[in-house]
């Protein structure tokens, strides 16, 4: 790309998003944001071009709503201007696993798995073709840690984990960074509409710590950005024990902890 590429970040109307727009229009990239609060982000728009001269597209849509996420799928496959996808947008999760309800899982998984999984799908074969283009998906340490009690939120975020690996794996080779971005809690609104109070929290990272790190991150082009881990090679340990359980797997026969002698007949 000859100029810096167009920012499209979901979830920008607070939060996380929001400050990945002031952090993307301070470096002088053109934005397009994306939320279900209009007005939010027109106030947005409006402060960031003129703060720093940038243009700010604003595009209402709820990602939970089918024909509203096909519009942004559209936006990422046709706009070749856009270099860069912050999937952002996500819920949290509220109650217990037998607390929750259905529509609210179904809502869950609509914003944390498929449309990270559509917008990223719409957006990577263009960054294919260019040679080059980022995608960064907003996960969070839950989603290795079940011990949280949160299994429906946890698993969506082991989810897009994942996923971020597999397309490194993939798009990497072909000139598309992949960012997964893990925070742990973080003040933002998504504490509030899950029902829990942050103040309760013993500690909670402010938000322009968390996006400032994660940039860092990004700068680097780390695969795996996780602010507040303080000894990174934590994770480097983590990663290389699964490796180490994948080399021991030999799918031709059973581990012989699991053999056992027949029964004697009675």
């Amino acid at each position: 790309m000859s100029k810096l590429p167009t920012v499209l970040i979901t979830g920008a109307s607070s939060g996380i998003g929001a400050t990945y727009a002031e952090r993307f229009a301070r470096r002088g990239h053109n934005l397009v944001i994306v939320a279900r609060d209009r007005e939010r982000l027109e106030a947005l728009a409006t402060r960031l071009q003129g703060e720093y001269g940038i243009a700010v597209d604003v595009v209402q849509a709820d990602l939970t709503n089918v024909n509203e996420l096909a519009t942004v799928e559209k936006r990422l496959k046709e706009d070749t201007q856009i270099g860069v996808l912050i999937n952002n947008a996500g819920i949290g999760q509220s109650g217990t696993f037998t607390e929750q309800t259905v529509d609210s899982i179904d809502s869950l998984l609509s914003i944390n798995i498929t449309a990270v999984t559509k917008l990223a799908a719409a957006i990577a074969p263009r960054l294919v073709q260019a040679g080059e283009g980022a995608i960064v998906n907003i996960g969070s340490v839950v989603g290795f840690a079940p011990e949280f009690k949160m299994s429906v939120y946890g698993a969506s975020k082991a989810y897009v984990l994942f996923l971020s690996q597999g397309l490194h794996l993939e798009l990497n080779p072909r000139g598309v960074y992949v960012q997964a971005v893990l925070p742990a809690a973080t003040r933002t609104e998504i504490w509030q509409r899950s029902g829990v109070d942050i103040d309760a929290l013993p500690e909670v990272m402010e938000v322009g710590d968390l996006v400032d790190a994660a940039m860092v991150g990004y700068d680097r082009r780390e695969l795996v950005t996780i602010p507040p881990l303080q000894a990174a090679e934590c994770w480097n340990a983590l990663d290389e024990a699964r490796r180490l359980v994948m080399a021991n797997i030999h799918q031709e026969r059973p581990a012989e902890r699991y053999k056992v002698a027949p029964k004697a007949n009675t």
